[in-house]
């Protein structure tokens, strides 16, 4: 039988300690929010007015003739929507093997950090399963003719000049962010073209590759911000040895235009995190504990309430054979 809510325990000093101590490294690599900003709302699902593009870009005749009325303008809205989902995951802590193991670390500090990277993992996989997917972005995807890893033959930012021109052909809005793997950015770093741009800004050492930041990667874009993708996954079949890899591919990497103030729905943006706290759920994660009397344990559990949500494909363009 699931607990009823009142045989649970919200658990804000165990959040409080995994966060202060800053124990979930992989966490630290974590991007779905800033490519994915959250949006609070005040119901589990609903409808919202959205601005097409286009109405973004009218041209109105503005001259009123002698004893004529002005021409009128207005805004068409078009009704999008948005639901989220409850996504959590809990862990049984027994009592006995606490106690044994309680000289090297506590169990349940343990067990509510193994559920929120959890669930956060599972965030982030759902936001670049989607965004570096050639299937979402069909027809506006490109491959590169030289490689990023090719240090003195690639032309990234020509790349992503190109890419950011398309999209505002396509849009009339300029994008203003690169999404890249840690490795991508480790290979960027590299990169001829790249490093004279960042000389030329009068760098002076910080153009040495161990140096470099991706705020100046932004600046040899051209682009408000680099988001450099670092967490990790295990690609292996579970049950099997695990094998690490990359959440964000390394044949990739998405221009677009993220959302800078959320809670503004008619900011355009490549997408939205959608996150309803009415039920307790928390953008982090919720943590809330129980105990069983006849298991001698008590459970742990993470939880959160989000939905994460494409708004505008034209304000992405996704650019793939990044690497050999």
């Amino acid at each position: 039988m699931r607990p009823g809510k009142q045989l649970t325990t919200l658990r804000p000093d165990l959040a409080g300690g995994i966060r202060a101590f800053d124990t979930m490294a992989n966490e630290g690599g974590f991007i779905a929010h800033q490519v994915f900003p959250v949006t609070e709302v005040a119901k589990q699902s609903g409808t919202f007015p959205k601005i097409d593009l286009k109405e973004s870009l009218q041209s109105p005749e503005t001259r009123r003739g002698s004893r004529a009325e002005y021409n009128e303008i207005g805004w068409k809205f078009t009704d999008d929507n948005y639901a989220t989902q409850d996504h959590g995951l809990q862990h049984f802590i027994d009592d006995r093997d606490a106690e044994i193991y309680s000289e090297y670390f506590d169990a349940e500090v343990e067990g509510a950090e193994l559920v929120v990277s959890n669930i956060l993992l599972a965030e982030e996989l759902r936001a670049a399963t989607t965004l570096f997917n050639p299937t979402t972005f069909s027809g506006k995807t490109a491959g590169v003719t030289n490689e990023w890893d090719d240090f003195s033959a690639a032309t990234p930012i020509t790349d992503v000049d190109n890419a950011v021109e398309t999209i505002y052909d396509n849009s009339g809005v300029w994008a203003n962010a690169l999404v890249i793997s840690h490795k991508v950015f480790r290979n960027l770093s590299r990169c001829d073209e790249i490093l004279e741009a960042i000389a030329s800004s009068g760098a002076g050492d910080s153009i040495l590759p161990g140096k470099i930041t991706a705020a100046q990667l932004a600046q040899a874009f051209r682009l408000d911000r680099v988001i450099v993708g670092g967490g990790t996954k295990n690609t292996a079949n579970q049950g099997q040895t695990a094998v690490p890899g990359q959440i964000w591919s390394g044949e990739y990497a998405l221009v677009c235009r993220v959302v800078t103030e959320p809670g503004k729905f008619k900011q355009p943006g490549i997408g939205r995190t959608f996150h309803w706290d009415a039920d307790g759920s928390q953008v982090g994660g919720t943590i809330e504990s129980w105990r069983v009397a006849g298991q001698r344990g008590g459970w742990v559990r993470a939880r959160h309430e989000v939905q994460q949500k494409l708004m505008l494909l034209e304000l992405g363009y996704l650019l793939s054979n990044i690497t050999t």
